[in-house]
């Protein structure tokens, strides 16, 4: 079966032996192992539907090898475990795609909408399907607990409609629009399947957009690509580590790039890595993993370079840089602070430590006591709202982090116009 799987894919060409450097190349297969790419390529099962807009997108994607080149080098560090959990689930592998248009696999990638990581949850989604998002870390950021949440949601979104492009175009647009959409045809004898609905330009293009990815991924050489082979094997893997760490010192310990760190552990949001358990878990390459182990073991400096402190009132940000001799600027990244607005002296931030002192940054801290003045994606959202003079769906939708379909959905809304004094919800009754 395996022979029969190289042959296949080498009859279309997908081993090449020039060059790397041309950019008329696919991949470089060796018969011996299956990349990656092969892997995905032989269980493809959702129907092919190449039209016109499907081969608008190929001509972008070809005309930007590039963009392409840095998409598919992201990839590399998730896709593995991606496919991994997409097969386990029995769903198309495809799936392990979907990210590409989403968020071209970049887990810091930040929408307008406000949607986060390689999967784009938007914060209600995200919280839905329990993405925890607070001052210190979002989990949507989190290669493996948003691909799960993602994968859950496409399964429920399937079971709803019955077929792959609506569950797709479901979670681009929302379960409501789609709904909506069925309805609408339902009503005018019209035919259901996506091909036939009045969809958004971006629903009506997403499916398109993946059948486009789908068909350089088979065959990158007929688009003037080159794409690197990806090892059949993980890439990164989990290691325990002490409840606070500086995120820097972690990386170093591992012998690896902070830049490489961050992407695999993004979810942190801060320059201080803790939790309130005894241990915590941060993800590493797993050629790294058995070096951190080590060098950890052998550390005898301070795990911690920060501690907590507590603003006096009307104390400004330039103050307290200057009290802990730091830049303002890195004060500012570190909290994520608005240097316009003055912080709350009820709050607390992170402060560089002096030598010699102490750490309290392992004390437990409420939630409610940190600076409420960051751009946090969970900003506090009440269970309803009453709509005020002014007031539209886009304006609320933004504020509260909810996208403008979802809050039609939970409202039952079907136009965009809002009646002053109306009482929006932002969850669903249980």
């Amino acid at each position: 079966m395996l022979d029969q799987e190289i042959n296949k894919l080498n009859a279309l060409n997908l081993s090449t032996s020039e060059s790397p450097s041309s950019k008329t190349l696919s991949y470089q297969s060796n018969k011996a192992e299956i990349n990656l790419w092969q892997r995905i390529y032989s269980r493809f099962e959702i129907k092919d539907e190449n039209n016109s807009r499907s081969k608008k997108y190929e001509d972008w994607y070809s005309a930007r090898p590039e963009y392409v080149e840095r998409m598919m080098d992201r990839s590399q560090k998730y896709l593995f475990y991606v496919v991994g959990e997409v097969e386990k689930r029995g769903m198309p592998s495809e799936i392990a795609l979907l990210p590409m248009i989403e968020s071209a696999y970049n887990p810091i990638a930040n929408s307008r909408s406000k949607a986060v990581g390689i999967w784009q949850f938007i914060p209600s989604t995200g919280r839905l399907y329990g993405l925890k998002q607070d001052w210190w870390q979002d989990k949507r950021r989190n290669v493996v607990d948003a691909t799960n949440a993602a994968l859950d949601y496409l399964q429920k979104l399937h079971a709803l409609f019955g077929t792959w492009d609506l569950a797709l175009a479901a979670y681009n647009a929302g379960e409501g629009t789609v709904s909506r959409a069925i309805a609408r045809n339902k009503a005018k004898g019209l035919p259901t399947d996506y091909a036939h609905l009045k969809l958004p330009a971006e629903t009506k293009d997403y499916v398109p957009k993946l059948q486009a990815i789908k068909n350089i991924v088979s065959n990158p050489n007929h688009y003037g690509l080159y794409i690197d082979p990806i090892p059949n094997k993980p890439y990164f893997t989990y290691v325990d580590a002490p409840a606070v760490i500086d995120a820097d010192l972690a990386a170093n310990l591992a012998e690896i790039s902070y830049d490489e760190f961050l992407l695999l552990n993004s979810e942190h949001r801060r320059p201080l890595i803790r939790t309130n358990e005894k241990t915590q878990q941060l993800i590493l390459p797993i050629s790294s993993a058995d070096t951190f182990i080590k060098n950890l073991s052998q550390n005898e400096k301070p795990l911690v370079s920060w501690n907590i402190y507590q603003p006096k009132r009307n104390e400004k940000i330039k103050a307290i840089a200057n009290k802990f001799d730091m830049e303002e600027s890195d004060l500012i990244k570190a909290n994520d602070l608005n240097p316009q607005k003055i912080i709350k002296p009820s709050t607390i931030i992170l402060v560089a430590k002096k030598e010699g002192e102490e750490t309290n940054a392992n004390q437990d801290i409420s939630e409610s006591k940190i600076q409420k003045d960051s751009k946090s994606e969970d900003s506090a959202k009440p269970n309803k709202y009453k709509v005020k003079p002014g007031d539209t769906l886009t304006k609320i939708s933004k504020k509260y982090g909810i996208s403008i379909d979802e809050l039609k959905d939970i409202n039952q809304i079907t136009s965009s116009d809002i009646q002053i004094g109306s009482i929006l919800r932002f969850q669903r009754n249980n």
